[in-house]
């Protein structure tokens, strides 16, 4: 059991940390203004993110470069700036939000401290962590973090759930045409294939590649396809149980307007109970401290890779100032956001705005890296992972659009 423990990838985390608290307020709010009637997109966006995320790893592992790094050397810098210019502001918000989130939940556990205490206290233990911790102490301890979003999974047996018509909202989509139907949709969309985990997943590859030795052979390539699989697999259970909690406790209550994890967490109380209540903010807390330094370490590996500094979690401050520098930077901008009055809410939405736009350029550039075999070798795309990929482009593509289209009435 330590043995295998040890051996697991990094898609575990890079999944895990998909369901970050601003992830958890998107479905959470799904669940509760259309029940079970999304639980279908959970089976729907898990290929499409084992498929993305895949070749993201891929491609760390056959170049021994980060994404921004391969970007800047095979294409025009315009696209690089670009990539840059709409990923960095999108990640600092998200996470703000994130910040925000987890110190509005601490506050509903302990009322008597304030949630900006809370907030400053998960910035700093944070920020201590990432720098003072070697790779291998940050990845083993965010995996164990993984493990409290495993009580999502146990919300639904607390309560009344009606499991046959779970099966049913699983297997047989609902599509309501109307405008809070689509927007939920598109935010679903851009929570699960959001364009910062490519970047950290394929840094991560690199760094296990250096701290293992690895030599890229089909062995790896398979071992790699397989950690990727469990890890979405497991992001995607976390995030179909939170749809099904919403929908199975607060939408059956008439509680049908969510917009942050405090307002899920309020209303479960009263409905499911303490031990739901616990769990839900164990949950929220626990995913909070996996994904900001997911979020600040694809922020640092993008910029380090864009103006040629020393980087890596493996590395000590002084060997890599501007690594880690970037990380302080974009958690203090983070913590920032949360102690004004810009609400997370607008900050979420400038997010979404901002990823809607870079995921599909991301995208479309990891595809085309791919299936060049200049770059891969002989790991360039099989057919199944271009007719998915470009399915993916497409689907990012219309979601992108559609954000535009209703935002704007």
């Amino acid at each position: 059991m330590g043995t295998r423990w040890k051996n697991i990838g990094p898609g575990l985390v890079t999944g895990s940390s998909d369901d970050d608290p601003s992830g958890i307020a998107t479905y959470s709010a799904a669940g509760a203004q259309f029940g079970l009637h999304l639980l279908w997109t959970a089976v729907f966006t898990y290929p499409l993110m084992v498929v993305i995320q895949e070749m993201c790893a891929r491609i760390g592992i056959v170049t021994r470069r980060g994404l921004t790094a391969t970007i800047k050397q095979h294409y025009p810098r315009p696209v690089l700036w670009l990539i840059v210019g709409l990923s960095f502001p999108a990640i600092v918000l998200n996470i703000g939000a994130d910040i925000a989130g987890m110190g509005a939940v601490g506050n509903l556990v302990v009322p008597s401290i304030p949630s900006s205490v809370f907030s400053a206290a998960f910035t700093l233990i944070l920020m201590y962590s990432i720098i003072a911790w070697p790779y291998r102490k940050i990845a083993s301890v965010l995996k164990w973090l993984c493990l409290s979003l495993l009580s999502y999974l146990v919300i639904p047996f607390l309560v009344d759930t009606d499991w046959w018509q779970v099966a049913k909202s699983t297997v047989l989509p609902t599509i309501v045409f109307d405008r809070s139907f689509f927007m939920i949709l598109v935010g679903i969309l851009g929570t699960t294939i959001s364009p910062y985990l490519f970047f950290w997943q394929t840094s991560m590859e690199v760094e296990e590649g250096a701290t293992k030795n690895i030599v890229v052979d089909k062995a790896v390539i398979s071992s790699m396809t397989t950690d990727v699989r469990s890890g979405m697999f497991y992001t995607t259970l976390v995030f179909f149980f939170i749809v099904l909690t919403a929908g199975t406790v607060l939408h059956s209550a008439g509680i049908t307007s969510i917009v942050t994890v405090e307002d899920a967490a309020k209303s479960l109380r009263p409905l499911a109970g303490n031990m739901a209540y616990a769990l839900f903010a164990i949950g929220v807390i626990g995913t909070g401290l996996i994904a900001i330094p997911v979020l600040a370490g694809a922020l640092s590996y993008m910029m380090s890779e864009t103006f040629d500094w020393q980087e890596g979690l493996d590395q000590k401050f002084q060997m890599a100032p501007g690594f880690y520098i970037t990380m302080i930077i974009s958690l203090c901008i983070g913590l920032a956001i949360d102690l004004t009055d810009v609400s997370p809410i607008t900050a979420l939405i400038y997010t979404a705005i901002l990823y809607g736009v870079t995921a599909p350029v991301l995208i479309g550039l990891v595809l085309h890296i791919c299936n060049r075999a200049d770059i891969m070798g002989e790991y360039t795309n099989k057919t199944m992972s271009n007719v998915v990929g470009i399915a993916t482009l497409c689907i990012m593509t219309a979601a992108s659009i559609l954000m535009f289209v209703y935002w704007g009435n």
